[in-house]
């Protein structure tokens, strides 16, 4: 966080760049100052593929942003996601070093660094090493085990790896559009921020962060995260099923998703009709809306049905309590809510960032629950042992860098 209270997220996405400019207020609160958003044109499904395209978006949004709230910003909190994202859980044990018996920060660091001493290939990299919970000798449920006394130490640790490359294309389109990276974060970890309550991470629920190019999974239990998985599949795919089933250009297709979309047969009035442009000159045509829905429905299934399969891998589907929560921007077309429940057979809510003061009106929307989640992070973060919650990933551009100059001395 600046000297002076101003925080920034920086949503790098598929389809739109989000910058969220907050401060934090004397009484602990975050006041929104300025919202800025333009369009993505560098990515593909989370991953930079034109680093100036991206820079220039980033800089059209930030700059949106600043104007808005007043102030100019020099770095930034940003977020990362894409398909290359993968994550495990990981154990690491150590003895404990005082001859008390004291356990001492040290002693929780050698135990993380237990647990992420993985085997991971050259061209991956550890973004986050997420503490679920420790365990002295043999007593689970820890969450703070520094002060307490013991003979062995364990942590039970969520590791979340991403692509090298990935990782470092961001870094480095982020810094040409002259900003710092001050933590690059796991964006549905950034979303859960925003959307998710201590008592539904606490009782089990799953997160779907439902973005242009990919959907983001991330499942809490007992107040920790549990699973991390990324879905190919996001609301630019609904975008060009649109395109090609209307036979119009893709840029319509957006608006009519946009204007017209709806996810649920049962919703549609029968008679309802949309006028779809042509391509190439051709005489635009009415559609019936149930057409419209037929397209997306489908696809939008396809998403929900992918994600509930995550979840069953990774054994918590019956701890969800509290159900599921969707989030980002496709999240909020309507029909999203009423699908889901039918394909997860469970409780659903849409996710919309709360706690907020200032522009609220501006940022209470789905699709920018990952830049608010972005700017609470780091404002939670700033009072927190960042040890204890992410490892040593303050040190990852260092160790990025120090990777990607081995490969591309060149362009150092």
């Amino acid at each position: 966080m600046s000297d002076n209270g101003i925080i920034s997220g920086l949503d790098i996405g598929t389809t739109k760049i989000g910058v969220i400019i907050a401060e934090k207020e004397s009484s602990g609160g975050i006041k929104i100052l300025g919202v800025g958003k333009s369009p993505s044109e560098g990515l593909r499904r989370g991953v930079v593929v034109n680093l100036d395209k991206t820079v220039r978006s980033i800089e059209k949004a930030v700059e949106e942003a600043e104007l808005m709230a007043g102030v100019e910003i020099n770095e930034v909190y940003a977020g990362i996601a894409g398909d290359h994202i993968r994550s495990l859980n990981s154990r690491g044990i150590v003895a404990v070093s005082r001859n008390d018996n004291e356990i001492t920060k040290d002693d929780v660091r050698r135990s993380i660094d237990a647990a992420k001493a993985i085997a991971l290939p050259m061209d991956r990299e550890i973004i986050h090493i997420i503490p679920q919970e420790f365990i002295v000798d043999d007593q689970d449920g820890i969450k703070e085990p520094v002060g307490m006394s013991g003979v062995r130490l364990e942590v039970d640790a969520h590791i979340v790896t991403g692509a090298v490359t990935s990782a470092q294309n961001i870094y480095k389109s982020v810094q040409r559009a002259h900003l710092k990276v001050k933590d690059l974060v796991l964006e549905p970890l950034a979303s859960s921020y925003a959307v998710l309550d201590d008592d539904e991470k606490e009782l089990g629920v799953g997160l779907l962060d439902i973005g242009g190019g990919t959907t983001d999974i991330a499942i809490f239990f007992e107040g920790s995260i549990r699973h991390t998985a990324v879905i190919g599949l996001g609301g630019k795919n609904i975008t060009n099923d649109i395109a090609l089933g209307l036979r119009t250009p893709v840029e319509q297709a957006e608006k009519i998703k946009i204007e017209h979309g709806c996810c649920f047969q049962g919703l549609i009035n029968e008679g309802e009709t949309i006028e779809v442009p042509g391509v190439g000159g051709r005489n635009s045509r009415e559609v019936s809306k149930s057409v419209l829905t037929g397209i997306i429905q489908p696809r939008m299934e396809e998403i929900y049905t992918l994600a509930l399969r995550e979840i069953k891998r990774s054994d918590y589907l019956d701890l969800l309590t509290t159900g599921i929560v969707i989030t980002g921007g496709t999240a909020y077309l309507p029909g999203a809510l009423e699908l889901a429940e039918r394909v997860f057979d469970m409780p659903v809510k849409i996710g919309i960032p709360n706690g907020l003061s200032g522009l609220i009106d501006s940022a209470r929307h789905p699709m920018y629950s990952t830049g608010v989640g972005l700017v609470i992070y780091g404002v939670k973060h700033e009072h927190q042992n960042p040890e204890l919650y992410n490892g040593d990933d303050s040190k990852i551009f260092e160790r990025i860098l120090s990777r990607m100059k081995k490969w591309f001395g060149e362009f150092f």
